[in-house]
């Protein structure tokens, strides 16, 4: 609905008490309101299927008066009350009055008690506000609106008729010839106007009324009868009827008056708006297609298994080579489209072209900057959960080691502890027991480090979070509580030795210095396998070089070791010869520990099996670590060359896009050949791909040999590309401009060199400021007005920059000598010779068939209006082209 002004209603809506005076002076009117207002809603009410028989009754409920709003305005009100009692049917005539209000209508003593009462006044007065409202408030015709405007219009289509003046809504029209003329002139052959004759009303205004009915939809609002007995017409009435017929006639009208234009204008049109969808499409496809990548590379869902996390990166790497690219080469034609259909609608004289909202040029641009942040972050996310993932994978490892060692020191020590022995020991056994529970709980402060070490390590996996935590925790916490219950059992057990050890006098010392050198001598034994069997992670050749001077010190501490295990078997074989000489009951065993030599010498050849092992393992990631590091030299050395050469290029291509060597084919020819070279290049950039692709899978994260990351690369090289393009479209559409123009070479070389001169950041665009330098130089005395106007030509977007190519259109368009009228003149003369016009086999001979055919349906209303039949003079043939607002 258009836009609408409540106090033109207020101007044509009588006031409150002149619906008392009118119908109470002339019962007709009313009669007349009745039948007109009640067929004017059922036109619209049959649309939702309904009617209403009785204007006052049936609309006491509010329901049809809600959907008759509905349907004419559109829009949705209120959902309506449906039960039956009086105060529901009030709240849905308030709901309609309401919404009539919120159109700006000002409801003077309407309310919605009386329509549901059943006023007939009050009705009609609320029908008539919404007739005015919403079928004659919105015409317009030359500065004219509502009843005024609908007269004007009327008026001027009946000023040919004879015996029709219409000045009015009520007597004008009682002869019905002001009805038959207006379908005259509109439908000719429904109405045979010559055969009317004024003194003949009820036949006029009854064929009008049928032949509206029957071919127009224009539901008989009046009988012929009700017109000519009155005196004087209901105004109100007249209005609405004739309402109805300005509604059915005017989009006619405006479809005729609208198709007047001639091929060659259509087939330009048709063109840009054709480019004008690809583009929108184009861009609608892209936006879509980073609408739906952008959320897959910000979902940062880690995954529980490193298997999971390299099928993510294999994912991404695919992104980067198969689906990335040809949304990189539909993003740079998207661009060169829209440079190139701004030119042709400046060629034309058209309106810059403004894409929907939220596809402009820069905001494809955002959108992408978006992708690529995302993409970065993506990437960097995989990394560095690959890191944590193989972090995880190392301490879960260490962390079931370490347990599996304590768990199987522990096995069984909770029922020695609770061994109740020492109650039938005698002195020297019992002596024996508390000795041996010294070298037990020197043990047990020695496994004391692995347990904090457990812990620590579940903690940090803990932090990490590692997948398997809960499993982590439940183990870690069984082993705590089991090292608590061993420590409590532990100083149960001393206690109670201690409390018997008075009675105890004799200890084999020899035993005890067994059992305090081979505990710690055990200790490090299984510490130094657990660290043999350690695993290691390392990113770099020193790291490597670390662990193995680390190893080789270790080895250098056997030597040492193997006396400490020989002195402590010496202690035992000195043992044996006592027991074998004093005959001594020790029952074969050590009772102060149950580290035996077999168990010693066992572990020790362990070790020793281990450390080959361990030289090999660490010889291995030696020479992996320097294969990582030739890797890196290799991508290194590459990427020094081809990153500065693509700055290179993209510096040589600016310092073209502004030279002026030759003509701007030879300068197309040149960046087409120079656009070749560098397509040229892309096996460079491909095999460098393949290197870093490499890197990835060696997992290598740092490389000093370079500063450039494969992601600068495909940054430079993509933008790279983008210029090279942008810059040929450039020169492309500079020719077109040229070529459309008529500009020399000469002056297009002055164009370049003044544009050049003022372009003093040499960025391929003047500022403000510069273009209005630029403008003073040739000669220009402009106002901030004057400059304002040349600014909203060069710059219609307003980004506050000219460019080359809006710099020498805004200068061809200054400097040509063009008229459209004389044109026009030219072309007609040239089809017309020697003639005053054009005739249609003419017109079908000179132009193609399609646009001939298309030319002489749009010129057919002009056909023989100022010259011989099925032919076009010149004004006509100007006024079918133009309009006739450019006559």
């Amino acid at each position: 609905m258009d836009h609408y002004d409540p106090q033109q209603t207020n101007d044509y809506m009588q006031p409150e008490e002149d619906w008392d005076r009118d119908l109470l002076l002339d019962p007709a009117w009313e009669k007349q309101q009745r039948k007109t207002f009640t067929a004017w809603c059922n036109s619209h009410l049959r649309k939702a299927g309904t009617q209403i028989e009785n204007i006052e009754e049936d609309f006491r409920d509010g329901l049809k008066l809600m959907l008759l709003l509905e349907v004419i305005s559109g829009e949705r009100l209120a959902k309506p009350e449906r039960g039956k009692m009086r105060v529901h049917k009030i709240s849905n005539v308030n709901k309609a009055l309401d919404f009539i209000a919120s159109k700006g209508v000002k409801l003077v003593s309407i309310g919605a008690e009386e329509i549901v009462d059943g006023n007939v006044k009050m009705t009609l007065g609320m029908i008539w506000t919404i007739i005015l409202r919403f079928a004659i408030q919105d015409i317009s015709v030359e500065e004219t609106s509502a009843k005024e405007g609908l007269l004007l219009w009327c008026q001027r289509k009946t000023a040919p008729y004879k015996n029709v003046n219409i000045q009015n809504f009520h007597i004008s029209w009682k002869d019905g010839l002001g009805f038959c003329a207006l379908i005259h002139r509109h439908r000719p052959e429904l109405i045979d106007y010559g055969k009317l004759r004024k003194d003949d009303p009820l036949t006029n205004l009854n064929t009008a009324f049928d032949v509206a009915e029957k071919y127009l939809d224009i539901p008989k609002m009046l009988d012929a009868e009700d017109i000519v007995g009155t005196a004087r017409p209901d105004e109100k009435a007249i209005m609405t009827y004739v309402s109805s017929f300005y509604h059915a006639f005017s989009g006619a009208q405006k479809a005729e008056t609208a198709a007047n234009r001639i091929c060659k204008v259509l087939a330009v049109n048709q063109e840009n708006e054709q480019l004008m969808e690809d583009y929108e499409k184009l861009a609608s496809d892209l936006l879509e297609w980073i609408r739906r990548t952008i959320p897959w590379l910000e979902n940062r869902a880690p995954e529980n298994t490193m298997q999971a996390m390299q099928q993510k990166l294999e994912d991404f790497r695919d992104y980067r080579r198969l689906h990335k690219p040809p949304k990189v080469q539909e993003k740079c034609q998207l661009e060169i489209n829209f440079n190139t259909l701004q030119t042709k609608l400046r060629l034309s004289n058209r309106p810059a072209f403004m894409p929907s909202e939220g596809k402009m040029v820069s905001d494809i641009n955002n959108a992408w900057g978006g992708l690529e942040q995302a993409e970065k972050g993506y990437e960097e996310w995989l990394l560095n959960e690959i890191r944590r993932l193989e972090r995880l994978d190392h301490l879960a490892e260490k962390f079931r080691q370490k347990a599996s060692i304590h768990e199987a020191w522990t096995d069984g020590k909770e029922a020695m502890l609770q061994q109740k022995d020492y109650e039938t020991a005698t002195l020297s056994e019992i002596k024996a027991l508390l000795k041996k529970h010294e070298a037990f709980e020197s043990d047990l402060a020695a496994h004391q480090d692995r347990v904090e070490q457990i812990a620590a390590i579940a903690q940090e996996l803990n932090e990490l979070d590692y997948y398997d935590s809960p499993s982590v925790n439940a183990r870690c916490q069984k082993i705590c509580d089991q090292w608590d219950n061993l420590g409590a059992l532990t100083q149960k057990r001393r206690e109670a030795l201690e409390r018997t050890e008075k009675l105890l006098e004799t200890i084999d010392q020899l035993y005890l210095e067994y059992a305090k050198r081979a505990a710690p001598f055990n200790n490090w034994m299984e510490g130094a396998m657990e660290d043999l069997q350690d695993t290691f992670i390392v990113h770099t050749i020193e790291e490597i070089q670390g662990l193995t001077t680390a190893h080789e010190q270790f080895k250098a501490t056997l030597p040492d070791a193997d006396k400490e295990r020989q002195a402590i078997l010496g202690i035992h074989n000195e043992v044996s010869k006592i027991v074998q000489t004093y005959h001594v009951n020790m029952a074969g065993t050590n009772p102060y520990t149950t580290i035996t030599p077999h168990e010693i010498n066992g572990k020790w050849e362990h070790v020793r099996q281990l450390v080959p092992r361990r030289d090999q393992a660490l010889m291995e990631e030696h020479a992996r670590q320097q294969q990582n590091e030739r890797l890196r030299k290799q991508f290194g050395a590459q990427a020094n060359v081809i990153g500065p050469w693509i700055q290179t290029k993209m510096e040589e291509i600016g310092r073209i896009s502004i030279e002026m060597h030759g003509t701007l084919e030879d300068q197309l020819n040149h960046l087409r050949q120079y656009e070749k070279s560098i397509v040229n290049y892309k096996p460079k950039i491909d095999q460098l791909e393949g290197d870093h692709q490499q890197i990835q899978e060696a997992l290598i994260f740092d490389n000093k040999h370079t500063n450039y990351t494969m992601e600068h690369i495909r940054v430079g090289w993509e933008q790279l590309l983008t210029t090279i393009a942008r810059t040929i479209n450039e020169v492309e559409n500079q020719i077109l401009t040229r070529d459309a123009k008529g500009i020399s070479q000469e002056q297009m070389n002055e164009f370049r060199a003044s544009f050049n001169h003022f372009d003093r950041k040499k960025t391929g665009m003047m500022d403000c400021e510069d273009f209005r330098a630029c403008l003073i130089s040739m000669g220009y005395n402009m106002g901030e007005a004057e400059f304002a106007r040349i600014m909203s030509i060069v710059d219609p977007n307003r980004l506050g920059v000219v460019t080359f190519q809006a710099f020498i259109d805004f200068m061809s368009r200054e400097t040509a000598d063009t008229d459209t009228a004389d044109q026009v003149m030219a072309s007609f003369k040239i089809l017309a010779g020697d003639k005053n016009y054009i005739t249609v086999d003419e017109l079908r001979r000179e132009l193609p068939p399609d646009q001939a055919e298309y030319c002489i349906a749009r010129m057919a209303p002009y056909n023989g209006r100022d010259a011989v039949p099925g032919a076009l003079d010149y004004m006509s043939f100007s006024t079918a082209l133009y309009g006739e607002s450019d006559l």
